[in-house]
């Protein structure tokens, strides 16, 4: 009949959900996983999303992702018979999706895999297994500790930490997250006018116990490790540096870059406190005259990059997003009444630095 609308129902393959599924649980990806149950979720036929549309290519799987043993995994998972009908039965729910257990386990173990740590922290607390989670992988650091296996041991410790979960979180709890370089400026807030109680230069016990607090999430995951004999936190500091920072030979070059400049500018200083000493410099006047624009320098090349800032505070920002640890061996050096910089400072005698192949520093004498 003419003027008559035809309507016609949506439907959507059980192979089409089956692969978005199982995409979304061998990436550990909660994210996705979660937004395929949502009430406009392409998934559903009564939602007016298709998920064959261009901008959801992102939820289906590449043909060579359909290769991986974790997808594969996967698929065998979401198209086991009793998972497929709780699936369907989900989807034409009208409410709350009542998420299963055995994709949401699959999905936070691939998730440690992966790294994405907040994504298997908040799959493993919709469990209400996540304490016991980290209490696991804190015991198998333990027993990898006691096997003497280093590397093995800091992993475990890391995912036990990066588990973590922040309660007070607003407005509902959320997986806790490293914020180096928020705790970097917590740990520079003031300045050291003597050499020893620059973070670097403390004594062994007082620099990791330092390390440790800054690089877990909590003190009390450091504890753990603090509480182990000193020949077993160096190792084990040096390994969590180089799996929290990939990039850390970066950051070490650009330390031997920066070497010349600190060479002069301790040559400087030192020649005006000699002034200031035998009254050629009045000490008010102790900068006059000095470039600090060359000394700025010492910032931008130990980050690598020039900001429109100055302040010692925003380069170590950056720096410390970058190579989280680096926030260990520098500090805050005056260069002017107006004017401070970020610049490395360690004592070499730490067995810690030559395993980091940080170079020596010029110092002051």
């Amino acid at each position: 009949m003419a003027g008559k609308n035809i309507s016609s129902t949506k439907v959507v393959e059980q192979e089409i959900i089956d692969l978005a599924l199982a995409k979304a649980i061998a990436d550990g990806d909660i994210v996705n996983f979660r937004f395929l149950f949502l009430p406009y979720s392409p998934l559903r036929e009564d939602s007016t999303e298709d998920i064959e549309s261009i901008k959801y290519s992102y939820l289906l799987p590449t043909e060579e992702e359909e290769q991986s043993s974790l997808f594969q995994s996967a698929l065998e998972l979401v198209s086991r018979k009793d998972i497929r009908e709780h699936i369907q039965k989900e989807l034409h729910k009208k409410g709350p999706t009542q998420l299963s257990s055995d994709l949401l386990l699959a999905l936070a173990d691939n998730a440690v895999r992966h790294e994405k740590f907040t994504s298997a922290s908040q799959a493993y607390e919709l469990l209400r297994i996540r304490h016991r989670m980290q209490e696991l992988f804190f015991a198998q650091g333990e027993k990898e500790l006691e096997k003497g296996n280093i590397l093995d041991a800091v992993r475990a410790y890391r995912i036990a930490s990066a588990l973590e979960y922040d309660y007070s979180a607003f407005p509902e709890p959320l997986p806790a997250v490293p914020r180096y370089h928020d705790q970097a400026l917590i740990l520079h807030a003031e300045y050291k006018t003597v050499w020893n109680e620059c973070i670097g230069n403390l004594p062994i016990e007082n620099f990791l116990k330092s390390a440790f607090n800054y690089l877990f999430l909590l003190p009390e995951h450091a504890s753990r490790i603090t509480n182990k004999p000193i020949e077993v936190q160096i190792p084990f500091l040096v390994e969590l540096i180089h799996l929290i920072d990939p990039e850390w030979k970066q950051f070490v070059q650009c330390v031997n870059q920066v070497i010349p400049l600190m060479h002069d500018l301790y040559q400087e200083l030192k020649s005006r406190a000699e002034r200031i000493a035998d009254g050629r410099l009045w000490e008010d006047e102790w900068d006059e005259g000095l470039n600090t624009e060359k000394y700025v320098a010492i910032s931008e090349q130990l980050l690598g990059r020039k900001l429109n800032q100055k302040d010692w505070w925003a380069y170590l920002k950056e720096l410390a997003y970058e190579h989280p640890p680096s926030a260990l061996f520098v500090a805050r050096q005056m260069i002017g009444k107006e004017q401070e910089i970020i610049i490395p400072r360690y004592n070499f005698d730490n067995p810690i630095m030559m395993q980091l192949n940080l170079p020596v520093l010029p110092t002051i004498k």
